[in-house]
């Protein structure tokens, strides 16, 4: 069913209010010295629940392998990204700290950019070498503390829902952190809201499927199109894309 104007522009607002509000409570608890990961984690579930809860979307976990991440290792989840409604699913649906490796650009935002930084949030800036250098080195702190990194391969959203080429910053991270690499594939997120529209399409079911996970070390740092290869077929596998 396609929600009407009235009801879009309902949704929308809701969206923007309790992301707002998420962020500045975030920057408040982080300004005050209080902030704690355990208490971002239970935020980011609750936001992303009521994200869901407003397009009345209902998501259900594949996970055949009983994947968990284990504390310490350094972990990247990876997916098909086709829709603003994949972070939320993940948050929702999969276990321990995640965050989203983004681009630098949204740090940017005055509200919303200071609240993911006090979250944890990671971006890396491939545009200036040294601070990609100690962004990589502060990612990899970040990981082996227990944040496990979400990072879509193909670096923007689909417009089709069709599986987009890879982009190699997730793997040059993955490769030079030893980074385990667990392969996701959201099935249906593309049709609650669609790329480049406003378009919400409410009563969804969407699937997450879960891979088994790739070690980024058993590939060769001069074989990173092999380990992109991989994860590609593991990914479009788990799409339901054979």
């Amino acid at each position: 069913m396609e929600a009407n104007k009235v009801l879009t522009s309902l949704i929308m607002l809701k969206s923007i209010a309790i992301t707002l509000l998420i962020s500045v409570r975030s920057m408040y608890e982080a300004h005050r010295g209080f902030l704690r990961r355990d208490r971002i984690d239970r935020r980011l579930r609750w936001w992303s629940a009521r994200l869901l809860d407003y397009v009345r979307l209902s998501v259900s976990l594949v996970n055949p392998y009983n994947v968990r991440f284990e504390q310490g290792k350094p972990t990247i989840i990876m997916s098909n990204h086709s829709s603003l409604y994949d972070i939320p699913i993940t948050f929702v649906t999969l276990p321990g700290s995640i965050r989203m490796l983004t681009k630098k650009e949204l740090f940017q935002f005055p509200i919303w950019g200071k609240g993911m930084r006090a979250a944890e949030f990671i971006s890396i800036d491939r545009d200036n070498r040294r601070q990609a250098f100690r962004d990589l080195q502060e990612a990899k702190k970040k990981m082996e503390s227990g944040i496990v990194l979400w990072v879509a391969p193909e670096g923007t959203r689909s417009r089709t829902g069709e599986l987009g080429s890879f982009k190699k910053g997730g793997f040059m991270l993955a490769s030079r952190t030893g980074a385990t690499i667990v392969p996701v594939g959201i099935r249906g997120a593309n049709r609650v809201l669609p790329a480049k529209t406003s378009r919400f399409h409410l009563n969804q079911r969407v699937e997450v499927h879960v891979g088994e996970p790739i070690e980024a070390s058993a590939f060769d740092r001069k074989n990173l199109e092999g380990l992109m290869k991989e994860v590609e077929l593991r990914i479009r596998s788990l799409m339901g894309d054979e």
